[in-house]
């Protein structure tokens, strides 16, 4: 049988660790005993050749695509929609608008499977002018590379081209964004749950240290 890894990321562990621990259940539930994979991806860990890496960050799913000669990655997304016993909440239809994670701009098949799981949610998608493989950033990935302020900016700018205020979010990075841009930012693994989205660390500088304290003290397998 194929070994399954769990490889939450960086942001979720520390976002919400609770959904962690619910998401690993429900895996271990369908494949047996599921490792927790909570070494950095930055590290490139040592991942088993058979192994399959189930992935729920965008940059997570693309470092285990194209760091290692076999391909590891497929995203929680698409395991959720391949199997049977997931309870799904109902949204009675309500209506959000999206932003696709930079990291998954050339990834079909996440694309269609996040839109997917919203329609199992009863959740109606009205897209953006600009989505998918043509989508823009959501303002994170300047952080670095401009001023902090400017970086905010950009969150806004984002935020300006949302079509609605409710918006599903399936990077945690991209919520921190949307509340910047006074958005009501959704994150997937949140509305799995039926949780609020919370803002947490919004300050990019405070954020960004978070992560990097975070990585630094995970780089082992």
């Amino acid at each position: 049988m194929k070994k399954h890894l769990f490889a939450p990321g960086c942001a979720l562990f520390l976002y919400k660790p609770h959904l962690v621990e619910k998401l690993q259940e429900h895996l271990e539930l369908r494949f047996g005993p599921v490792e927790l994979l909570s070494a950095c991806c930055h590290h490139t860990p040592a991942v088993p050749a058979a192994a399959k890496v189930i992935t729920v960050c965008p940059g997570c799913d693309r470092r285990y695509r194209e760091n290692y000669s076999t391909p590891h990655s497929i995203s929680l997304w698409e395991l959720l929609l391949q199997g049977d016993g997931f309870a799904f909440p109902d949204y009675h239809g309500r209506q959000m608008t999206i932003i696709d994670a930079c990291p998954t701009r050339d990834q079909k098949r996440i694309h269609d499977a996040v839109r997917a799981l919203a329609a199992r949610m009863n959740i109606s998608i009205v897209e953006p002018a600009r989505t998918r493989e043509k989508g823009t950033c959501c303002g994170d990935t300047f952080y670095g590379a401009l001023p902090t302020g400017r970086v905010i900016e950009q969150m806004r700018i984002k935020g300006n081209e949302m079509p609605l205020d409710d918006v599903l979010v399936y990077c945690v990075s991209c919520s921190k964004s949307m509340f910047n841009a006074k958005k009501r930012p959704r994150y997937l693994a949140d509305l799995l749950f039926a949780e609020t989205t919370v803002p947490g660390t919004t300050d990019p500088d405070a954020w960004h240290n978070e992560l990097d304290a975070f990585m630094a003290a995970h780089g082992g397998a």
